[in-house]
């Protein structure tokens, strides 16, 4: 037996040469399979990433020439666009309030409390015009006033008479604070709402919308644009807005205005009867004295009668009934729903005119 170093030599030198043809045969494969993918990263199957490379995103082209506002996009700017021209500054002796256009024959409406006992003011219109405006007249009992001026080329408002619904868009566009064409929105928070102050009686518009002392004569308008009430008085506990104003509903605003334009005598309905707020039972209005010669007393009215609704309207308290028959215009005829002896009623009734010895 030989061992492995005593093999004849020419057994070794083959060994040497097989071994050397097998690592070039390996190395002209590696070779060859590089060649074939010269894009793959060899490295990176084993290499760890220590950070996450961060790629810039271009942000999308602006276009400085797109449109940023469509028309009805924006309620309130629309509505507030319709009615701004049509909307005045007043300046009295007394203090400032708003008005707004009722014709462009120079005709204006405010609240009569603006005005007060004044007769001219000064007028502040939209284009920048200042006019002394003479006081046509005006109706306490509901708070609306018209003054007189030169004509004006300005648009005229549009009064809708139809009641708003609870909850409907309210926006409210006057001078707060002698702040002129100032717009504030809400909503219609109630309709028929009592309001009854110094001589004021009336059933109002309530709103959530912003109103502060100045505001009043000025428009509350829906988001058409039309003029639903004209602004007169907060509720406030503050001395400023608490979110609780009232407006002279359009409906009662234009039957006295055109009264007041056409020269009518400027006096407010009346029902004929006296009373207090129903202590016990229902709630209404209880009737203590129907007096001589009046609708009421036409119409079989009693004492001890409850008044519980006027023309569809309920009625809880005695200011209720005096704030809706203000609504309606001496001469009308309502329908009252009244209790009498625990039986429902409704008695039709003929309003009279109030007189100083009435009032």
């Amino acid at each position: 037996m030989t061992s492995p170093s005593s093999a004849p030599r020419s057994a070794r030198l083959r060994g040497v040469a097989g071994t050397i043809l097998y690592f070039a045969v390996v190395a002209a494969l590696v070779v060859f399979l590089f060649r074939l993918a010269p894009d793959t990263d060899l490295t990176a199957a084993t290499t760890i990433p220590q950070q996450q490379t961060t790629t810039t995103t271009t942000p999308p082209e602006v276009r400085v020439d797109a449109p940023t506002y469509v028309a009805g996009d924006e309620p309130i700017a629309d509505a507030a666009a319709i009615i701004l021209p049509s909307v005045v500054h007043i300046q009295t002796s007394t203090g400032v309030g708003s008005g707004v256009v009722y014709d462009n024959q120079g005709l204006i409406i405010t609240a009569a409390h603006v005005v007060g006992s004044d007769e001219t003011v000064q007028i502040r219109f939209s284009n920048g015009d200042l006019r002394t405006g003479r006081v046509l007249g005006t109706v306490p009992e509901v708070d609306v006033a018209v003054i007189e001026t030169d004509p004006i080329d300005l648009p005229a408002a549009v009064f809708n008479p139809a009641k708003p619904r609870v909850g409907q868009m309210a926006i409210a566009v006057g001078s707060p604070w002698g702040l002129a064409s100032t717009v504030t929105a809400g909503i219609v928070s109630a309709v028929d709402q009592t309001n009854c102050g110094q001589s004021t009686c009336a059933a109002m518009v309530q709103t959530d919308a912003a109103i502060n002392p100045g505001n009043s004569g000025g428009a509350l308008i829906n988001r058409a644009g039309e003029v639903i009430g004209i602004n007169v008085s907060i509720f406030t506990l503050s001395g400023a807005n608490d979110g609780v104003g009232f407006a002279v509903p359009s409906s009662t605003v234009l039957d006295y205005a055109r009264a007041i334009i056409s020269g009518e005598p400027l006096r407010t309905s009346f029902l004929g009867v006296d009373g207090t707020t129903a202590s016990s039972g229902r709630a209404g209005g209880l009737i203590t004295e129907v007096l001589a010669g009046t609708g009421a007393e036409a119409a079989g009215l009693r004492v001890d009668d409850v008044v519980v609704e006027v023309s569809g309207v309920p009625v809880v308290s005695w200011d209720d009934l005096v704030a809706q028959v203000r609504v309606h215009r001496p001469g009308a005829t309502i329908d009252l729903v009244i209790l009498r002896d625990d039986e429902e009623l409704v008695v039709s009734v003929t309003l009279g005119v109030r007189t100083e010895e009435l009032s």
